[in-house]
């Protein structure tokens, strides 16, 4: 059953002040308690109509450009319902009637239409407050204009909607009304949200948020870490966005930029007026290329060694931020039961209504990362928002969370350590699940998120990055898989060898071995590699020649084959496991065939990149393959020499690998305090400080 309150006209002064008054009270009814805002309603802080669905369930499109949202409200108001002295009539919405959006807060809803924010950045993520909080009940808190019915809903963890509550307000000037709503019946899940119809004249939305009364009244801040190689107008445009973000820097000391690369961007020219904006809150920091662990791992440092912030907040600088989610991200955490990471989600930089990555686990046995339990990838909250999302109201529990936004007590950092010297990948994995063992869980947080560069326009897993996917991933599953040598992650490990070499991908194949290689030399080697290894996978790299890309087909000679295909077949892929097992057998045989000399003077087949499967490839003699950005493309040629020479070593190290595997394990755990310690990260510090 729903309840509604209507409230009257006010004859010269807003009701709000009653209101505040009874707010006072119960505020007061706790000793030191005070209200806080736990997550205000928000409008794009661009006008960029791909997002717009984020922020708005229902027709809206972006108002008139003005600093005085009073006189721009007005000017719509007058505009929707004519100069009668605000006693204009109810008329139907029209099919062509939209909601105005006039600032960061407000948006104006024309008489007979209806607007929610049942929305990714505007919904209250009720279930996540009340399983990581202390917060019991949430106040919702609106100032509206004009003539409007606010509806309030909640959902329930199986996406079951439902209405709670609704109120009636007709005021020609601003009125603040709160509703108190209860937590309780979040344990599995569910939002809370509002609803907007102005169902006699226009309504205009002044302000809204969900707030709380706590005794923790105090903002904890924190420290803003970017890492940045040869990105300077990426991050450059990141600094100037904060810059922009209004009271979200209140929560801020210090904005880190730790630069390891040699395009720096003190040099790019727009780099003078974000320093000029942010002040004081702005540091750069450069040191030699020690990959997003070493640079997070300085970020980490300085905030301890400053002993200004209660968080580390750390940023890819290849993403777009909602500041908003700084906000939210330090609040969450200063309410919660105990210390805990909060991370944001990842929302796709292409395409920028889909939300990429919801939150993200670990499968033990075969040791990789997959999506949370009941959660999906690259999901369009413009095709499928979230009221028609069952899956997105259930609550995602979640192991880690990755570091293109992830929020670091200061408390854990001194507990746990520093990230481990991994160079890139699994370092925020390792770390989440470090902080998990020690009783610091993660949070990915709804409503807090960051656009980036989804996984499928990245080569990740053959260009030499796989080096490190490899290693570490080896190193991670030695500390923290409960199964006997990994589980299945080594006989799963050999078989992607065998697939890159199969493919042709003889250079990715290289890197897997070399990281098994290094992943057995113990963890002596960690510190001192990081700060030379990339200079090993470019010598690498520069002698196979499916790593030698270039940005023309024309800089290839002609696609063609001395014979055509028998009997003029397509290849067709596997249809079940075994049809892949025979796949990779007859692959493995034709490797006993010498190469004849017209594959090497022509490619036999253009693949683009959707289409680059081992499957395939094992087909050819040798083919031209683009890139996950269709940028570039790698001639692949078959060498049946290489290819065994591959298939004997990754049968020995694997071999190797499984056969040591509890001492490496024992090994990796007693060193992990030093590796992770300040002190050995200060020594690696000063290394790349002469490398620079």
């Amino acid at each position: 059953m729903t309840e509604q309150t209507t409230r009257p006209k006010p004859s010269t002064k807003p009701a709000a002040d009653g209101h505040a008054t009874a707010e006072r009270a119960a505020d007061s009814a706790v000793p030191g308690a005070g209200l806080r805002v736990l997550h205000r309603v928000v409008m794009p802080g661009e006008r960029d109509f791909d997002v717009l669905k984020l922020y708005v369930d229902g027709n809206a499109v972006f108002g008139r450009r003005t600093a005085d949202l009073e006189s721009a409200a007005e000017r719509v108001l007058a505009e929707q319902d004519g100069d009668a002295g605000g006693a204009a009539a109810f008329r139907p919405s029209s099919q062509d009637d939209s909601a105005e959006i006039i600032g960061r807060r407000s948006i104006v809803v024309p008489s007979g239409t209806r607007v929610s924010f049942c929305s990714y950045f505007n919904a209250f993520p009720a279930g996540y407050w009340r399983r990581w909080s202390t917060i019991e009940n949430v106040r919702l808190r609106v100032r509206v204009r004009g003539e409007a019915t606010i509806l309030i809903y909640r959902s329930t963890g199986k996406g079951h909607l439902e209405r709670i509550k609704s109120l009636h307000i007709d005021s020609e000037s601003s009125v603040e009304e709160t509703v108190d709503l209860p937590l309780a019946p979040f344990i599995d899940g569910g939002w809370y949200w509002f609803d907007i119809i102005a169902d006699g004249r226009t309504a205009v939305l002044d302000g809204a948020d969900w707030c709380a009364v706590t005794d923790r009244t105090r903002p904890g801040t924190a420290t803003i870490g970017i890492t940045t190689f040869n990105r300077p107008k990426f991050c450059v445009e990141q600094l100037t966005a904060l810059a922009k973000a209004g009271d979200v820097l209140d929560v801020v000391d210090e904005i880190l930029v730790v630069d390891q690369g040699t395009d720096r961007i003190e040099d790019h020219p727009d780099f003078a007026a974000a320093a000029e904006a942010l002040g004081d809150r702005l540091r750069v920091i450069d040191q030699a290329n020690l990959g997003g662990s070493g640079g997070f791992a300085r970020v980490m440092h300085e905030t301890v060694e400053s002993g200004r912030s209660d968080y580390a907040l750390l940023l890819d600088d290849d993403v777009i931020l909602e500041p908003e989610g700084i906000l939210r991200s330090t609040t969450f955490a200063d309410l919660a039961r105990a210390p805990m990471l909060v991370g944001g989600h990842m929302l796709d930089l292409y395409n920028r209504s889909v939300l990429h990555v919801f939150g993200e686990s670990i499968a033990r046995y075969r040791w990789w990362m997959v999506p949370a339990a009941h959660t999906e990838m690259s999901h369009n909250l413009a095709d499928a928002p979230l009221r028609h999302t069952p899956w997105l109201h259930r609550r995602a529990d979640v192991e880690y969370n990755a570091w293109w936004m992830c929020l670091i007590p200061v408390e854990v950092i001194r507990k746990v350590g520093l990230s481990l010297p991994f160079f890139i990948k699994w370092d925020d994995i390792e770390y989440g699940l470090r902080a998990k063992a020690a009783g610091f869980p993660t949070v990915s947080l709804p409503g807090a998120a960051v656009w980036h560069v989804p996984w499928h326009s990245k080569d990740v897993m053959t260009d030499w990055q796989a080096y490190f996917t490899e290693r570490n991933r080896i190193i991670t599953a030695l500390m923290y898989s409960p199964y006997d040598r990994g589980g299945n992650m080594l006989k799963e490990s050999l078989f992607i060898t065998i697939k890159h070499a199969l493919a042709m991908q003889y250079s990715t194949a290289e890197l897997m071995l070399m990281a098994i290689e290094d992943a057995l030399k113990g963890p002596e080697d960690l510190h001192p590699s990081i700060v030379t290894k990339m200079g090993e996978l470019r010598d690498l790299r520069a002698r196979f020649v499916d790593a030698r890309a270039k940005s023309d087909l024309d800089e290839f000679p002609e696609v063609k084959r001395s014979k055509p295909p028998r009997k003029g077949r397509d290849v067709v892929p596997p249809k079940n496991r075994r049809a892949m097992f025979q796949t990779a057998l007859l692959g493995a045989a034709r490797q006993v065939k010498p190469v004849g000399p017209f594959p090497r003077t022509h490619p036999e087949a253009l693949v683009p990149h959707v289409d680059q499967t081992w499957w395939l490839l094992t087909k050819f003699n040798s083919a031209l393959v683009s890139s996950a950005d269709g940028t570039k493309v790698s001639w692949y040629q078959r060498d049946p020499q290489r290819f065994w020479s591959l298939i004997r070593r990754a049968t020995a190290l694997h071999a190797r690998l499984g056969k040591d595997w509890a001492s490496l394990s024992e090994r990796y755990r007693q060193a992990l305090p030093v590796l992770t310690s300040p002190d050995e990260w200060r020594e690696t510090f000063e290394t790349a400080r002469r490398h620079r």
